[in-house]
């Protein structure tokens, strides 16, 4: 299984901004398709965004224009850059790793991190 670090989150202010980071270790991460994913109190995890190994980018319909993913090969990490916070994007977020965006469960999964957007 490959193992995933992330790093990022916290509390912030409705409007404010986050960068969530998504580290490899032992693997490159550019082999293989990274999403970004978010579970709610009381709600299913959703996908939120993802990036495929050619970078090609999805994001999930309320995030996009205020949420970027991107990769930074030389240091193996992937981040989601979160603009423009809402207070319903208040989640514990989770990266995935598998072969490609479209899989139906993805196989490797980081530990989650909370964000909180309140006042």
């Amino acid at each position: 299984q490959l193992r995933l670090v992330q790093s990022g989150g916290g509390l912030v202010q409705p409007g404010g901004s986050l960068r969530l980071s998504c580290a490899a270790s032992g693997f490159s991460l550019d082999h293989y398709a990274i999403g970004w994913f978010r579970q709610a109190p009381g709600k299913e995890r959703e996908g939120v965004s993802c990036i495929e190994r050619g970078g090609t980018t999805k994001y999930e319909y309320s995030v996009k224009g205020r949420f970027t993913i991107s990769r930074d090969n030389a240091k193996n990490t992937v981040y989601l850059q979160m603009n423009g916070l809402k207070p319903e994007d208040t989640a514990v977020f989770y990266c995935a790793a598998d072969s490609a965006c479209s899989v139906h469960y993805f196989g490797s999964w980081g530990q989650g991190t909370q964000v909180t957007v309140s006042s």
